[in-house]
C-alpha cells in the first residue's frame, strides 16, 4: 500500500516532510520484527504509527494490543503485562493471562513506556532479549513471540541519566526510532486538519460546518499549539458547538487559544531546564522571573562596587535601564499577570532582596498548576493529566508529594 493509501485508511491528514518521513519509516520497518520507539510530544498522533506497522506486517492477522503504561497502577502492572498464577496475591483467585501472552504472534504497543517501574523494565528487557517471561507468583518461564512497539513523550536519554530508565532497555526499544513532529512544525497541515475536524463535527451534531476568515486562518497557523492535534480537535469542537455564527473571525478564534498573543515567540534557551513546564506561556513566566532576579542581583553588585569604590563613576544610563525594568514590569506571583503600572517600593537594596525571595519556586508553581488543572476539570485526574501533559500515575504521585487534598 502506498503512502496516500495509508493516510486514507488511517485518516491521517497532512503532507509535511516530517509526517511523511515518519509514515515512510513505519511502512519500511513493518515487515521486520525489529522493535520500534516512537517519540514526540503529547497529542501528535503517535498511536497511529503502531497500527500502521501492525497492519503492514506479517502479524496483521494476529492480535494487536495497545497498553497505556502510565494508566496502570504500579502494584498491578506486572500482573497486567505478564499475568499471574492463582494465589500469587490476595485477589488472585485464578490464573490470568497477561498482555504479552495474549499478544503471542502479534504486536503489543506500550504507550508512555517511560512510566514503567524499574522492576517491570527488567521483566520487559528479558522478553525482548529471550522471548521469555515469568508470571507473577510463578517460577516457570513462559514463551511468547511478540513484536514490541513503544512510545513516549519524554526524553528517555534524560531518564536514563537520572537513573529512572534502564540504558540497556532504551537501546533495545530504540532499534528503529520514529519521530512524530509537533503540529507547529506542520504549518501547512494545520488548516487542513481544522477543516477535517470542522466537517466531522458538523456531521456529528447535524449543523453547518464552521469556516474561518482570512485573519482567523493566520491566527490558526501562527499559534504554537502546545496540545498539538488533540488541542486543535478539542477547540474545533468547542467552536462548532458554542458559536452561533458559522464564519469565525480572528478575534473570536483567539478567545479559544490560550496565550495566543505570545504564540509567535521564538524558542527559548537558558541554563535552566524548562521541559517540565506545562506550556510555552509558563516558560515565558519563568524566564521573566529569572530576568527579574538577575536585574536585582545586578543592582546589588553595582551598589556594592560604588560603596567600596567611591571614586568610580557609573554611567547614569546603565542605572536607569536597571531601575526601569523594576518600574515597568510588575509580576503578580499568584495569578501570573503582568501590570503596566509602576510598583511602589523603597529605594534601598534590602527591599529588592525581599522581592526576589517572594518569587515562587518551581515546585510551588508546579503545585499551583496541578491545583488549577484539577479545579478546571472537576477533580477528574485523567482529564487533568492530559491537560498537563503527564501520565495519570505521575499526577497521582505529584498530588501525594505536594499534599494536595482533592
Amino acid at each position: 500500500m502506498d503512502l496516500q493509501g495509508i493516510k486514507q485508511r488511517f485518516e491521517i491528514i497532512g503532507n509535511s516532510h516530517g509526517l511523511n518521513r515518519a509514515l515512510d519509516i513505519a511502512v519500511q520497518v513493518a515487515p521486520t520484527d525489529l522493535s520500534v520507539l516512537i517519540t514526540g510530544e503529547s497529542g501528535v498522533g503517535k498511536e497511529r504509527i503502531p497500527q500502521i506497522i501492525h497492519s503492514q506486517s506479517l502479524r496483521k492477522h494476529n492480535n494487536y494490543i495497545a497498553v497505556n503504561c502510565g494508566a496502570i497502577p504500579e502494584g498491578t502492572i506486572d500482573s497486567e503485562l505478564f499475568g499471574h498464577v492463582k494465589g500469587s496475591f490476595t485477589s488472585a483467585h485464578s490464573d490470568r493471562k497477561g498482555y504479552f501472552e495474549e499478544a503471542d504472534k502479534g504486536t503489543i504497543f506500550l504507550d508512555e513506556v517511560a512510566e514503567l517501574p524499574l522492576s517491570t523494565q527488567v521483566r520487559l528487557l528479558r522478553v525482548l532479549e529471550t522471548g521469555e517471561f515469568l508470571k507473577v507468583g510463578s517460577s516457570k518461564a513462559e514463551k511468547t513471540n511478540v513484536r514490541v512497539v513503544a512510545a513516549t513523550n519524554v526524553d528517555l536519554q534524560v531518564r536514563v541519566s537520572e537513573g529512572k530508565f534502564r540504558e540497556d532497555l532504551y537501546y533495545r526499544l530504540n532499534t528503529v526510532p520514529i519521530f512524530m513532529p509537533p503540529l507547529r512544525n506542520r504549518q501547512d497541515d494545520i488548516y487542513l486538519l481544522f477543516r477535517k475536524f470542522a466537517n466531522d463535527f458538523a456531521e456529528k451534531y447535524r449543523m453547518p460546518s464552521i469556516k474561518l476568515t482570512d485573519d482567523a486562518i493566520v491566527a490558526l497557523n501562527t499559534y504554537r499549539w502546545p496540545g498539538n492535534i488533540r488541542q486543535l480537535k478539542n477547540i474545533t469542537e468547542q467552536i462548532s458547538i458554542i458559536e452561533e455564527q458559522r464564519l469565525i473571525s480572528g478575534n473570536v478564534l483567539k478567545t479559544y487559544l490560550t496565550g495566543a498573543e505570545t504564540s509567535n515567540l521564538p524558542a527559548l534557551s537558558k541554563k535552566q531546564n524548562y521541559d517540565s513546564f506545562a506550556s510555552e506561556r509558563e516558560i515565558l513566566y519563568q524566564v521573566l522571573f529569572d530576568m527579574k532576579k538577575d536585574m536585582n542581583e545586578l543592582k546589588m553588585l553595582v551598589n556594592d562596587i560604588i560603596s567600596h569604590n567611591p571614586d568610580v563613576k557609573v554611567n547614569d544610563y546603565s542605572t536607569r535601564v536597571v531601575n526601569n525594568f523594576e518600574e515597568e514590569v510588575k509580576i503578580d506571583k499568584i495569578k501570573h499577570i503582568y501590570h503596566d503600572e509602576p510598583v511602589r517600593r523603597n529605594a534601598d537594596f534590602e527591599e529588592h532582596g525581599e522581592v526576589v525571595e517572594e518569587v515562587l519556586s518551581l515546585s510551588e508553581q508546579e503545585r499551583e498548576l496541578i491545583i488549577k488543572s484539577l479545579e478546571k476539570n472537576n477533580n477528574k485526574r485523567k482529564l487533568a493529566a492530559e491537560e498537563l501533559g503527564i501520565s495519570e500515575r505521575t499526577l497521582y504521585r505529584k498530588i501525594k508529594e505536594y499534599n494536595i487534598l482533592k
